[in-house]
């Protein structure tokens, strides 16, 4: 009789961080340091982390690293983050889209952004050198991941003053002397303010911040309707909604920046088709200081 021949285990498609670690010989803190470095292909499945052999081997060999290996097919959690913007925070409860939100500046919704903690987030970084607002930023960070730039609306953003104030303001230059109540460090109207001062040439200490910042755009007409500085740099909505005077400096471009995925799903979706309707362009022109035209 034909003695049958003993099957060989077939390898394992996905590696575990641990076999990883022991194929490059490495601690296994390495490999999380390197995934959050995005510097090796990952998936993350149900919270775990897999590492696809066939695209450890391509790498470690120095080939390219094909698209079905990358976080392409990650659930990321419900979630909106970053920039504060008061129509986005109106449409996102008035659409019963169940998108909860963080708002707590560009940068930091950046970051939260690319460690995999939401699904979307909102920002308005200028990029001097590039001339433009968040494209250049996302491609340079964000071009080989999953995503979607969004164009949600632009906005007037200046000066918030004291309603007929005495200070004959026009621009930047002209805040010398006076107080102001800013942004804290990386939220995209203080990285906009710093890009301003160095234009008009405006040093430190020729005008007095507030303490501490303030961390939204409400806050900062709050703070000049409450008398603790002569103007806040902030949106024409924010000065509008408590009556306080305003002087526009800028246009800006506010994007979401959205995991392709959550793109298509319902509660995307839900926020999308409720901001096609004519009571958010209605809300929008109440609110003022938006152009929806390239939304």
């Amino acid at each position: 009789m034909k003695k049958k021949t003993p099957s060989v285990p077939s390898e394992p498609e996905f590696l575990t961080t641990h076999e990883v670690a022991a194929l490059l010989r490495v601690k296994e803190r390495k490999i999380y340091d390197l995934v959050a470095e995005g510097e090796i292909p990952f998936r993350k499945i149900t919270g775990k982390l897999l590492f696809p052999r066939v695209d450890i081997e391509a790498w470690l060999g120095g080939r390219p690293v094909g698209s079905a290996s990358t976080q392409a097919e990650e659930e990321r959690p419900l979630a909106l983050v970053g920039s504060h913007d008061p129509l986005l925070e109106w449409a996102l409860r008035e659409s019963g889209c169940g998108i909860p939100a963080f708002f707590d500046g560009s940068s930091d919704g950046l970051d939260r952004f690319a460690r995999g903690e939401a699904m979307a987030a909102g920002m308005h970084i200028l990029d001097p050198s590039a001339g433009d607002w968040n494209r250049s930023l996302v491609a340079k960070r964000f071009g080989e991941e999953p995503v979607v730039l969004m164009e949600w609306a632009r906005r007037q953003r200046g000066f918030i003053l004291p309603k007929n104030t005495g200070h004959k303001i026009a621009e930047a230059a002209d805040i010398r002397g006076l107080s102001l109540v800013s942004r804290q460090a990386g939220a995209g109207a203080q990285i906009l303010w710093e890009h301003l001062c160095t234009k008009a040439g405006l040093k430190a200490g020729e005008v007095t911040l507030v303490e501490p910042p303030a961390r939204d755009e409400t806050a900062v007409a709050l703070a000049v309707a409450k008398g603790k500085a002569d103007a806040g740099f902030g949106l024409e909505c924010s000065a509008r909604e408590l009556g306080l005077d305003f002087v526009p400096l800028v246009e800006e471009r506010y994007d979401l920046l959205i995991w392709r995925r959550a793109y298509f799903d319902p509660p995307l979706q839900a926020l999308v088709a409720f901001c096609r309707r004519k009571s958010f362009a209605k809300k929008a022109a109440d609110l003022g200081g938006y152009i929806l035209a390239g939304a």
